[in-house]
């Protein structure tokens, strides 16, 4: 062997120390496997506890009322007059229908005695009728000399060694002549309301020698100077027995704005009666169980003097509303509502003086009602045989008088939510004022007898109907640009726009709602016409170029490098785009003119859309939601799916080129099928970021919950016949429209903590939240189908 040859490498030994990791690697893999396991089993809890925390405000929504006996007390009274109670119910009174006025205090733990007050009548009379009003504290009072008067009962609240002591005091108002119809003129029935600049008396008087009743209109006057306001005095006395028709008035009542009476007769008939300017006139005459066979036993108002409550001798139980019905230019009354009926026949009816609440009883048991929703809150029977029933302000307690012993039962009414319930939230709801039930969300109003709308249907419909829009705007786009960026665009020019995609994401969502509402709102108002020629010439030019390129020959394809056809593409599309916003207005001049009322005709879209389809045209609609929207879904849809179909094996794609399919058959056959799961979930996710999104719709859409054709579809209704409306009804972008998230962030920081309105927007949250846990669940197992059927491993 020659010395000079090189020597044979040795051959290395293996190391085993090599193979073995240190022991501060060892630990922190053990930390961060506890770190992740414990992230991961934190963020179930985290959305499980938001979840529970969220059930807890939503649940008492449902609740019914409770009522439980609070306490009794001696009060010598029990049948016949007048039982009322204050706000506190501290001091109960009763009236015995004749001159005096007892108190019972109840501040202390034990009963205290009676104090009795009478009320001074003019000399030589008696009193004859009387009603309380609750609202006002006053006992209206008239005479047999035809004379009404007013006693106030004036209520005050001290602290006292922590208790609340209540006083009351008695006011009593001058009397006032009704206007004698005859000798011995006798008030039967009485009422009266003060509007401020208009006081009212309705009264019923009956002649003591032909026993003739007449019905009066009495209004009262007070004259005002710089010194302040001066006395009261009857300003004008009207007989309004002409309008009855020959039938007896037995029951009157005046409403609120003191300009309308309504008068019940012997016959059973109602009589609405209405003040135009120094007129009356009768406005409507109905027989509110008609259809049933049953006579009317009474009527009261419910709060806002809007309704009434009729109940029959059967017991039956009606509401009637105000609106306006179709062709008539007045308000009349209308059936809204319907109860079951109260066994044994209703003898007492109170409402409540805080919302739509009402009370019907009888000897033997009650019912709580709530009118807005047509629900019966709670049904009692008593233990005993009452006699006079009484409400209080707040509708928190309702008081009885035992008519066996005298004595005064309160019974505690625990029923926060009232006008919350599955009904309010999800059905058709007949409100005060409207002429059909409506699904409708206005939840709060400028005066205490609001009545609170809560529907939350026009918010889900709205939210997927903004969702629709921004997705169909969206999803062709995005997906279109994923397929080119991935599979047909130069990788050098790849470099730079998928960053700018993904820049696009990081775009503020308040930014995109400004530039909506202050630029693009009010630049699409006007082109519409523009915007719906570039929808058409833009897809339809860069169709025409790909289906002309691909079939140009291969030797004129080659000179351009692959990848790089966008070149040829974009400049024409441009072109396109700027020459359907110039054909814009003049489609708009031939295409889209309407009617004036003139006769004229006038080239406007935004006056030809609702004379064609009979729907609205807003300046923020969902054509701009669905633009802006669609700015902010398109990078999220874009960066998923164009990951997903990159991701697909090379040496998939090249044995399909190697077999002679093109690149889009590649594409279409090969690619998209691979990656469908990855693509789906670019859809799901992008779907949860328009359903989501807030600030954009509540800029950019005017916010308003509006429950169009479109919404009444979904919900299946039956007065939409497939005929019946054009296909543009169903499906109207130019109105407006307020989502879930958008109520939620509106409303949320102005509504009372643990009030129904409150409880109402968790309510929303939660109906949000299942909305995208069904959806992204239903996702989830289409995408592990897509992705078991197509694995290519």
């Amino acid at each position: 062997m020659d010395s000079d040859s090189p020597s044979k490498a040795p051959t290395p030994r293996p190391v085993p120390a090599r193979f073995l990791v240190s022991r501060r690697t060892l630990h922190f893999d053990r930390f961060m496997t506890s770190a992740i396991v414990f992230g991961g089993i934190g963020i179930v809890v985290a959305v499980f506890g938001i979840f529970a925390f969220i059930l807890g405000e939503i649940f008492p929504l449902f609740g019914e009322a409770k009522i439980t006996e609070s306490r009794t007390a001696d009060f010598r009274y029990s049948a016949g007059g007048v039982l009322g109670l204050d706000e506190w119910s501290k001091r109960p009174f009763f009236f015995d229908g004749r001159s005096e006025i007892s108190f019972l205090p109840l501040d202390g733990d034990s009963d205290a005695a009676v104090s009795t007050e009478a009320i001074p009548l003019p000399e030589g009379s008696e009193l004859s009728a009387y009603r309380y009003d609750a609202i006002s504290q006053s006992i209206i009072v008239g005479t047999n000399q035809a004379q009404a008067g007013l006693v106030r009962i004036r209520y005050t609240s001290t602290e006292s060694d922590g208790k609340t002591v209540v006083g009351a005091k008695l006011e009593l108002q001058p009397f006032y002549d009704l206007g004698a119809t005859g000798e011995n003129s006798t008030v039967q029935a009485i009422d009266y309301k003060d509007a401020g600049e208009r006081k009212l008396f309705g009264a019923i008087l009956t002649e003591g020698g032909t026993g003739e009743t007449h019905l009066k209109a009495v209004s009262l006057k007070q004259q005002r100077s710089l010194l302040g306001a001066g006395e009261v005095k009857v300003d004008e006395s009207t007989d309004l027995t002409s309008h009855l028709a020959g039938q007896h008035p037995v029951e009157v009542l005046v409403a609120g704005t003191a300009d309308s009476m309504i008068v019940s007769t012997r016959e059973g008939d109602l009589f609405y009666l209405f003040r135009n300017g120094d007129t009356w006139e009768l406005r409507q005459r109905f027989l509110p169980f008609e259809d049933l066979g049953s006579r009317l036993s009474g009527f009261g108002f419910l709060f806002g003097d809007v309704s009434i409550v009729a109940y029959s001798d059967g017991g039956d139980v009606r509401v009637f509303s105000l609106f306006f019905k179709e062709g008539e230019k007045v308000r009349t009354f209308g059936q809204t509502k319907e109860f079951p009926k109260l066994d044994g026949g209703v003898t007492h009816y109170l409402a409540s003086q805080r919302n739509k609440s009402f009370v019907v009883a009888n000897d033997h048991g009650f019912v709580l009602c709530y009118a807005t929703t047509e629900t019966v809150r709670k049904r009692m029977d008593l233990p005993f045989e009452a006699g006079t029933v009484a409400i209080d302000a707040k509708a928190a307690h309702i008081g009885f008088l035992d008519q066996a012993t005298g004595k005064l039962h309160l019974y505690e009414v625990d029923d926060p939510h009232p006008e919350a319930g599955w009904k309010a939230f999800f059905a058709e709801i007949w409100y005060e004022g409207f002429a059909k039930p409506k699904y409708e969300w206005q939840s709060t109003g400028g005066t205490d007898d609001f009545e609170s709308k809560l529907s939350l249907t026009p918010l889900i419909i709205g939210s997927l109907k903004g969702t629709l829009y921004a997705m169909v705007f969206a999803v062709p786009i995005a997906l279109l640009a994923a397929i080119y960026v991935s599979q047909f665009m130069h990788p050098d020019v790849k470099k730079t726009i998928k960053p700018l995609m993904e820049i696009m994401a990081s775009l503020p969502s308040v930014v995109l709602g400004f530039l909506a509402a202050l630029w693009l709102a009010p630049l699409l108002e006007t082109r519409v016409p523009s915007v719906l020629m570039m929808v058409v010439l833009v897809p339809a030019t860069a169709a025409l170029i790909g289906h002309v390129w691909s079939h140009l020959p291969i030797r004129y394809r080659n000179r351009m490098p692959v990848g790089s056809e966008y070149l040829i593409l974009v400049p024409v599309v441009i072109l396109m785009a700027w020459l359907g916003w110039v054909l814009g207005p003049v489609i708009e001049k031939v295409c889209f003119v309407a009617t004036m009322p003139d006769g004229s005709k006038l080239a406007d879209f935004r006056v030809w859309w609702p004379q064609f389809s009979g729907l609205p045209f807003d300046q923020r609609n969902c054509l701009v939601v669905g633009f802006i929207m669609g700015f902010a879904v398109i990078p999220v849809i874009f960066t998923i799916a164009e990951d997903a179909l990159s991701n697909v094996p090379p040496s998939i794609t090249s044995a399909s080129e190697a077999l002679g399919a093109s690149r889009w058959q590649v594409v279409r056959t090969v690619v998209l099928p691979i990656a469908a799961a990855g693509v789906f979930s670019a859809l799901m996710i992008g779907f949860g970021r328009a359903v989501g999104e807030t600030m954009i719709v509540v800029m950019a859409t005017g916010n308003t919950p509006v429950m169009d054709q479109l919404g009444r579809l979904f919900l299946g209704d039956p007065g939409l016949g497939a005929g019946q409306f054009p296909i543009a009804e169903h499906w109207n972008m130019f109105n407006g429209m307020r989502t879930l998230s958008a109520n939620i962030a509106v409303e949320l920081p102005e509504a009372a903590v643990h009030s129904t309105h409150y409880r109402s927007l968790f309510l929303g949250a939660m109906v949000l939240f299942l909305m995208t846990f069904v959806l992204n669940t239903i996702a989830e197992v289409l995408r592990q189908r897509l992705r078991e059927r197509f694995k290519i491993v």
